[in-house]
């Protein structure tokens, strides 16, 4: 058996992320089988004890994640080419007034975050921003098995066979795409449910059986549902709940 780094067996056991296990390490709130850790880069056996200090957990527990009903006109992450990033989203004036957690907001909160599965700029509907890496490993990860649901309006014709092609068989940038869940919500629009996020991977697909995307709204991200959170407004993950 080889050792690992800490901080990568930390990330893999769903701890926290690579960067906030090194965060840890700096600070001395990391014990392997007992002992403090502060050595960045300090490699272990993989089967051994990892636990954070009290302040370590504390730190994890106190970490923000957002879900915003992201306008159209913003995008994901950083600002580019004039457009506002989501995160300008994140006023107290925008926080729902129905919101049912107890959380204080303070600007300490916008440090770090970062989108756990991005909405192109032409889209709306939930978006989740955070500060945990155990959230964003969760919905981003290579091995999630969390799916995203998305109400989807389009002009065009689709044949049954189409349709079929749209759960199955399609490919993007020469790979197979993964089994989607495509179907009929009403006249003109569509019901995707996808367990993969590639870039505008919903528009793309449709421009394969010749459908133009006019609207598209992300509605769920696993058990979590946007629900009636109005646009450009945001509430906090609540404690219960869980992708």
């Amino acid at each position: 058996m080889e050792k690992e780094r800490i901080s990568k067996i930390m990330a893999t056991r769903g701890m926290c992320s690579r960067r906030e296990a090194d965060r840890y390490i700096e600070r001395g709130l990391v014990l392997v089988d007992g002992e403090v850790i502060s050595e960045l880069g300090s490699k272990i056996f993989p089967d051994q004890k990892i636990e954070l200090a009290e302040e370590g957990l504390k730190r994890r527990d106190a970490q923000a994640t957002f879900l915003i009903n992201k306008t159209i006109g913003y995008v994901s992450a950083q600002p580019e080419d004039g457009h506002r990033p989501a995160s300008d989203l994140l006023t107290r004036e925008n926080h729902w007034k129905d919101d049912r957690t107890r959380r204080t907001f303070h600007h300490g909160m916008l440090r770090g975050l970062a989108p756990a599965g991005r909405l192109d700029i032409d889209s709306n509907g939930l978006l989740v921003l955070t500060q945990d890496g155990r959230v964003a490993r969760r919905i981003i990860g290579e091995d999630t098995d969390v799916d995203k649901e998305y109400l989807v309006r389009v002009q065009g014709e689709l044949s049954d066979e189409d349709l079929k092609l749209l759960n199955h068989g399609l490919e993007l940038d020469g790979k197979p795409l993964k089994p989607a869940k495509v179907t009929w919500q009403n006249q003109d629009q569509l019901r995707f449910i996808l367990r993969e996020g590639k870039k505008r991977q919903i528009r793309r697909m449709c421009e394969l059986v010749g459908l133009k995307v006019v609207g598209l709204k992300r509605i769920r991200i696993g058990k979590v549902v946007l629900g009636n959170l109005p646009d450009g407004q945001w509430r906090y993950l609540g404690d219960g709940e869980k992708f």
